[in-house]
C-alpha cells in the first residue's frame, strides 16, 4: 500500500509531480488536511539539494501548487461550504477541525490566510472558510500569494540550505522531519492551553 504519509517514499515514487499534488490538496482541498505538507517541502528540498532534481523547478512549483490549491479552497467555500458544516463527522473528518479553524480565523483575522499556512489541519480548512464569507476575494489573493511565497518557497529553500551544508543529510533528515512537526503543533498546542486556561479562569470556584 502506498504510504501517503510518507515525504521520502512520496519523493521517491511520484516525483515532483506528487510533490505538487499533494501541496495543491492538502493547501485546499477538504480531504487533504492529513497530508505531510511541512515535512515533505523540507524533505523535497534535501532531495533537490542532493541532486534528485532541479531545486529552481521545485521552489516554484510548489509555489504554485500552494497558491491555486488555496485558491480551489476559496472557491469551493464560496460555493458549497455550507455542505462542509452540515457534514457529519466521520473517521476522517471532524466537524472540530473546522470549529479549531474558525476560532483560529476570529483571532488572528486576515493575516491568518499566511500563518495558517504552517499549522497542519488548519492551513487546509482557512482558505474554505475565507471563501464561505470571512473575506474578500482581492484581500484573499494577496494574502494567499504572500503565505504560498513564504511556506511553500520557504520551506522548501530551507531544506535545501539543510542538504547543501550538512553532510550526509539523510542521515539526520528523520529527525529534522520529526523538529518540523512538531514546532508546526505548536501554535495547536498553544491555543488550546490559552482555552483550557481561560476556561480555568471563568469557571466558579468549587466549595470548601
Amino acid at each position: 500500500m502506498f504510504d501517503f504519509l510518507n515525504p521520502q517514499i512520496i519523493i521517491q515514487t511520484l516525483g515532483l509531480i506528487g510533490v505538487f499534488a499533494i501541496i495543491f490538496a492538502e493547501s485546499g482541498l477538504f480531504f487533504g488536511f492529513f497530508l505531510p505538507g511541512d515535512s515533505l517541502l523540507f524533505t523535497a528540498g534535501v532531495a533537490a539539494a542532493t541532486g534528485l532534481f532541479n531545486f529552481w523547478i521545485l521552489f516554484c512549483g510548489v509555489i504554485v501548487a500552494a497558491i491555486l490549491g488555496d485558491s480551489v479552497g476559496y472557491a469551493f467555500g464560496h460555493r458549497l461550504g455550507f455542505k462542509i458544516f452540515a457534514r457529519p463527522d466521520s473517521r476522517f473528518f471532524k466537524q472540530k477541525y473546522l470549529d479549531q479553524t474558525r476560532k483560529f480565523f476570529a483571532a488572528h483575522g486576515k493575516k491568518t490566510i499566511i500563518l495558517a499556512r504552517f499549522i497542519p489541519i488548519v492551513r487546509t480548512f482557512t482558505p474554505i472558510l475565507a471563501g464561505v464569507g470571512a473575506m474578500r476575494y482581492r484581500q484573499f489573493v494577496a494574502y494567499n500569494i504572500i503565505g504560498g511565497v513564504i511556506w511553500g518557497g520557504g520551506l522548501s529553500l530551507f531544506g535545501y540550505f539543510f542538504g547543501q551544508l550538512i553532510p550526509n543529510p539523510d542521515r539526520y533528515l528523520l529527525l529534522a522531519v520529526i523538529v518540523i512537526i512538531i514546532i508546526s503543533f505548536i501554535p495547536i498546542w498553544r491555543h488550546a492551553l490559552s482555552r483550557y486556561n481561560k476556561k480555568d479562569k471563568c469557571s466558579p470556584h468549587q466549595p470548601q
